[in-house]
């Protein structure tokens, strides 16, 4: 039986990981990113059943377009992944407020779009699951007074749509990683990512795939009784660890 999986941010990253374990699983995987070179890359080595979309999801007439096309290509979606996010760091008294509004507006207006719309589809089918991307950061780090309000808003959100979609028969989740083995992280310099490494219990940074089998845990059909959960991979960070 055909189903169909839609990721946002997936050109990279944990995006990509996920994108890959859901075609891997036999799934129709549409991929959402603004960035082209990567995302037709993706779909190009993942062949068959593979779609790039380039979608502004802070952009409601997009996001109407998004869905609507998918809907008229397959007719259902079964799982909804909302990763996109973007992060600008800074402490808050040399933060501006541009920084501010623009993560906002990607990490929390932008999955709160996408999930509207899932949720339309999802309570006429009457199933579906939902996963958000939070951040182990929605717990406060330093830094990040917009990236933590905007990932402590996707966790509030997950725990309202699973009060909200649980009666029509729909699981929403949210995953927190920590630190992750990415683009962004690699970038980095040696020193910091070390630093940060060595505040890890495991004395490790997790990979992607860690994240996108999470993920993929959470949308199992045998995965019928979680909903409204935040899963941390993160190495246990979340349960304290200092340097």
């Amino acid at each position: 039986m055909k189903k169909v999986a839609l990721i946002t941010g997936a050109a990279k990253g944990i995006g990509r990981a996920i994108a890959e374990k859901f075609h891997l699983l036999g799934y129709v995987v549409y991929i959402v990113d603004l960035d082209d070179e990567n995302g037709q890359e993706l779909v190009k080595k993942l062949g068959n059943n593979a779609f790039y979309l380039n979608i502004d999801i802070t952009k409601v007439e997009e996001v109407e377009l998004l869905f609507n096309k998918l809907l008229e290509s397959e007719n259902q979606l079964d799982v909804l992944v909302n990763n996109a996010g973007i992060i600008k760091d800074n402490v808050i008294w040399n933060m501006p407020l541009e920084d501010f509004s623009t993560v906002i507006d990607v990490n929390l207006k932008g999955t709160w779009l996408m999930c509207k719309k899932g949720a339309e589809v999802f309570k006429k089918q009457k199933n579906g699951r939902i996963v958000n991307i939070a951040s182990r950061a929605w717990l406060g780090n330093p830094g990040q007074s917009n990236y933590s309000a905007s990932k402590a808003g996707v966790v509030g959100l997950t725990r309202v749509l699973a009060l909200e979609l649980g009666r029509y028969g729909v699981l929403v989740n949210a995953v927190a990683p920590g630190l992750i083995d990415t683009p962004l992280t690699q970038k980095l310099s040696d020193e910091v990512r070390e630093k940060l490494i060595h505040a890890q219990p495991t004395k490790s940074m997790g990979k992607p795939e860690d994240v996108a089998n999470t993920v993929a845990f959470l949308c199992d059909e045998q995965t019928q009784f979680i909903t409204g959960q935040t899963i941390y991979v993160d190495g246990g960070k979340s349960i304290g660890a200092g340097i």
